[in-house]
């Protein structure tokens, strides 16, 4: 495997500032806004963004989870996932703007989920989505809303994001190429 750095520690920092300047841009300020991250990295990011967006606007917004496992529709392939909790914020989402966050979108599959997964808990007014990495590769019909960084690659490569406070050490995003892929 040969592994090649795509985002560094600022590189982060300044995805995820830029992101939360046009959340709150495209929500003309941080009223009705609450953000979910998908676990394990969304949750991080999600929490990123909104001290972001608090210091930007001087208003807290609410943050919590959304985990997506059982909505999952390869579950009979990878029948390991641990369910991580949900952590709606309280007043729930019914009428909120809603954005998903997460670290990489690849397929589309782990933001049809989430989709599903909102259903179940309530009717938010709208539903907006951030992205840390878009790799492309898309099997439905899901666009982000809000990216950091878009990171053509091929299907074979792996795309990993480390961040300190799940990771230790430094925020990084690496990309992997098999040896006979180069």
């Amino acid at each position: 495997m040969s592994t090649r750095a795509v985002l560094n520690d600022a590189d982060i920092t300044r995805a995820l500032t830029r992101i939360a300047h046009e959340i709150l841009e495209s929500n003309k300020g941080p009223d009705d806004l609450i953000l979910l991250g998908i676990p394990t990295r969304g949750v991080t990011l999600a929490r990123r963004l909104a001290a972001l967006i608090e210091r930007f606007a001087g208003t807290v917004v609410p943050t919590g989870a959304l985990d997506v496992t059982m909505y999952r529709d390869d579950l009979s392939q990878h029948p390991t996932r641990t369910p991580r909790p949900t952590e709606i914020p309280p007043g729930g989402i019914d009428g909120k703007v809603v954005v998903l966050v997460d670290d990489v979108l690849f397929s589309g599959r782990s933001i049809r989920a989430a989709l599903d997964a909102l259903n179940d808990i309530g009717r938010p007014a709208a539903v907006r989505l951030a992205i840390l990495v878009d790799r492309g590769h898309r099997e439905l019909p899901i666009r982000p809303d809000f990216v950091g960084k878009n990171l053509p690659s091929s299907r074979s490569e792996r795309v990993n994001v480390r961040l300190a406070e799940i990771d230790g050490g430094a925020d990084e995003v690496t990309i992997e190429a098999r040896e006979d892929e180069r």
